[in-house]
């Protein structure tokens, strides 16, 4: 269990790695709010929420909360929320980049875990980085303009394309890696890429990650969900070196991403359909309802997602994420 010190110095990280670029972003705004909102609403207000004001106004520093990390893996831990943090708006900057290589060395992680910290970095870069020089196809319409002559839709073969996409994501929350999380949203910003090829339309990352924060989905709704559920319900041990989350952390985990790529992979069908016309109001209602089912249907397919887990590493994951 990670005791309080611990995850107020795990929470201080998180809170630089956000501003570690200098660029107050909305983005970054809404990951420290959305963070202690979180916490509040779980029941680790006070302690917490002072952590948060201490990283805020300077009072502990990065290197200070760095120092009250003493086991590995809770150091292994900060080094990989830090550096999904920094990689969430899909470009490492030089100063987020030098902010990370110095928590390292804080965290001595570079004699210790070189493997695990190198996964880590070459997945976040695999996910965000690269997808920022190298967009998904893009074709010459935008968003308002008329899609490319639609072919025959085979909405069975959506169905299970989006079917296969919650079971993979769902399996990814069961790696005992916590780097493995990074490339749920990537995956669903290619399940969104191929639901609207199916239907015609190729959207760039930049419309397709639009429609997904419009939906309530992406950093909020699941970088902030898996940080405070972990902070909160802290870690119980390790398996062969690496590290292992609460079994009902897991299950929580796998639960929520399988019925968010889900409920995603249907909205977007019902989006191209209608013409990609639907209010944001439209689409979080619609995305809600979605995600009911999804929460619903993930218990009949708990064992697939179990059997998938077990076919994955790091070479596929990244793969999967780069193919």
């Amino acid at each position: 269990m990670i005791n309080t010190p611990t995850q107020q110095a795990l929470l201080a990280i998180l809170v630089h790695a956000a501003m570690a670029d200098g660029e107050k972003s909305q983005v970054e705004r809404d990951f420290v709010r959305d963070l202690a909102q979180q916490l509040d609403e779980q029941g680790g207000a006070l302690q917490l929420a002072q952590a948060v004001q201490a990283a805020l106004l300077g009072r502990l520093t990065a290197q200070q909360a760095a120092a009250q990390i003493t086991e590995p893996m809770h150091r292994q831990l900060a080094y990989e929320w830090a550096t999904a943090v920094c990689h969430a708006d899909a470009l490492c900057s030089p100063a987020e980049a030098a902010f990370l290589q110095r928590l390292k060395a804080d965290l001595q992680l570079g004699s210790t875990e070189p493997e695990a910290t190198a996964q880590t970095q070459a997945l976040a870069q695999a996910a965000y980085a690269d997808a920022a020089v190298a967009p998904l196809a893009v074709v010459a319409s935008t968003e308002a303009s008329a899609p490319v002559a639609a072919p025959s839709v085979d909405n069975a073969a959506i169905d299970r394309m989006v079917l296969n996409y919650a079971i993979l994501n769902g399996a990814l929350e069961l790696l005992p890696q916590s780097w493995a999380s990074m490339a749920i949203i990537p995956l669903q910003i290619k399940m969104v890429y191929r639901v609207g090829v199916a239907h015609g339309v190729a959207l760039d990352q930049g419309h397709i990650k639009e429609f997904i924060a419009a939906a309530g989905v992406g950093l909020t709704s699941q970088y902030i969900e898996q940080f405070g559920r972990k902070l909160l319900g802290g870690l119980v041990g390790k398996a062969g070196g690496k590290l292992l989350g609460g079994l009902t952390g897991q299950a929580t985990g796998m639960a929520f991403s399988f019925a968010s790529t889900y409920a995603l992979g249907h909205l977007a069908k019902r989006y191209y359909v209608g013409g990609r016309v639907m209010s944001t109001d439209l689409l979080r209602q619609t995305y809600q309802g979605l995600l009911d089912n999804g929460k619903a249907l993930q218990q009949a397919h708990g064992g697939d997602i179990k059997a998938r887990a077990s076919t994955l590493d790091a070479a596929e994951v990244m793969r999967l994420v780069r193919g």
